[in-house]
């Protein structure tokens, strides 16, 4: 049809010689005619031309990094329709080391960098998009549908080795009434480099002096040699061996709290800076993240741990994605600006759907619009 259209416009051009009176209207209907077959062709083009796929491809996002953000991410990447998410586990340490060296674009961690290494890559960004915490819990026959009150000071004793039973006088004194075994403590730890664990030592370096001063807080601590210590990969293998060793001890991502409540361990409460044993709810870990957005500064590097206040958990965290500040190109910079942004709204990743299941909290709107927001707009081709 179209060539006909074209034919039919030539003739009536020509037809123009032979009728001198009609010669300017012949000419112009002529004229007017091509030009329209002429758009109506390019229209069809360019609707086949994007109609074949042949448009710009989907951005693939890959992800690697903490356990605890893993169980989010693959949440998130099931429902973003902009992007091709592809999520993984693998520890805060791999995510970090990954992204730093460009082996995966977004390294997800439960700690930002260390001050050495955010020095020596000055490009690499942390951004924190959301808040987390910790549970300590225990596989003790008798008593693990009992919530024991655990402070730093005990939980520390547990893992330098100077407390190993149960029935020790230390955790004696906090339960009363609590028939505790007289079996000595298996505590178990992490056995890759892990944002779980800077978050637990934070907490007992703030909340235990001698910690602090000899081991301190980091993602892979020179753990003290106890006897009876046991290790785990992520979070899934703390609870694999905690599951298949009674009378153990460990630090899990409340992201895990389906787990931890189907394999029925027991989960403590623990006494916070001001001396209150508390329970690990999401309202008590943003009672404890607001005593701190006064504080954070605009790189977002902040330990959230031992909070001030009664109802404060004291092992809370913000949780970050480590991205490099220059994308290989404009494409994939706009894409992960997309999703990140999606990631922190209240309308998009950080909707009660995503967080609630997974115990995890959104970052307060200041911090969102204030901190987060900025950094990821530093994000460029």
């Amino acid at each position: 049809n179209i060539v006909r259209y074209i034919i039919f416009g030539h003739l009536i051009y020509h037809f123009q010689e032979s009728s001198p009176e009609n010669h300017m209207n012949t000419r112009n209907v002529a004229i007017t005619i091509i030009v329209a077959v002429i758009v109506v062709v390019a229209g069809v083009v360019a609707y086949e031309h994007f109609s074949s796929g042949t448009s710009a491809p989907k951005q693939t996002i890959t992800e690697a990094g903490s356990s605890l953000l893993f169980p989010v991410f693959n949440s998130w990447a099931g429902n973003y329709t902009n992007a091709s998410i592809q999520p993984a586990a693998g520890g805060s340490g791999l995510g970090i080391s990954q992204a730093i060296t460009g082996q995966t674009d977004i390294g997800a961690s439960d700690a930002y960098l260390p001050e050495a290494t955010a020095n020596a890559n000055p490009y690499v960004m942390n951004i924190p998009i959301l808040i987390s915490y910790q549970y300590i819990a225990y596989n003790v026959p008798g008593i693990n549908n009992v919530h024991l009150n655990l402070s730093a000071n005990v939980i520390a004793g547990i893992y330098m080795g100077k407390i190993t039973n149960w029935n020790d006088s230390a955790i004696r004194a906090a339960n009363h009434g609590v028939n505790l075994p007289d079996h000595s403590i298996s505590p178990i730890h992490r056995s890759d480099g892990s944002g779980d664990t800077f978050m637990f030592t934070s907490f007992l370096s703030k909340g235990n002096s001698t910690w602090n001063t000899t081991i301190g807080a980091s993602t892979a601590p020179n753990w003290p040699s106890v006897s009876k210590a046991l290790t785990g990969d992520g979070n899934t293998g703390i609870i694999a061996t905690m599951k298949s060793n009674q009378y153990s001890i460990g630090y899990i991502a409340a992201t895990y709290n389906k787990t931890v409540t189907a394999d029925g361990f027991g989960i403590a409460h623990l006494q916070n800076r001001d001396g209150k044993y508390v329970s690990p709810t999401v309202q008590n870990v943003i009672t404890a993240a607001s005593k701190y957005l006064n504080d954070i500064p605009a790189s977002g590097t902040i330990a959230l741990q031992y909070a001030p206040g009664p109802t404060s958990y004291p092992i809370a965290d913000m949780e970050y994605v480590i991205v490099k500040q220059n994308q290989t190109s404009q494409a994939k910079a706009t894409a992960m600006q997309d999703f990140l942004k999606w990631a922190v709204s209240s309308t998009g990743g950080s909707q009660s759907k995503y967080l609630d299941q997974l115990d995890l909290a959104p970052l307060p709107p200041a911090v969102v619009n204030n901190v987060t927001i900025p950094l990821i707009n530093k994000i460029a081709g």
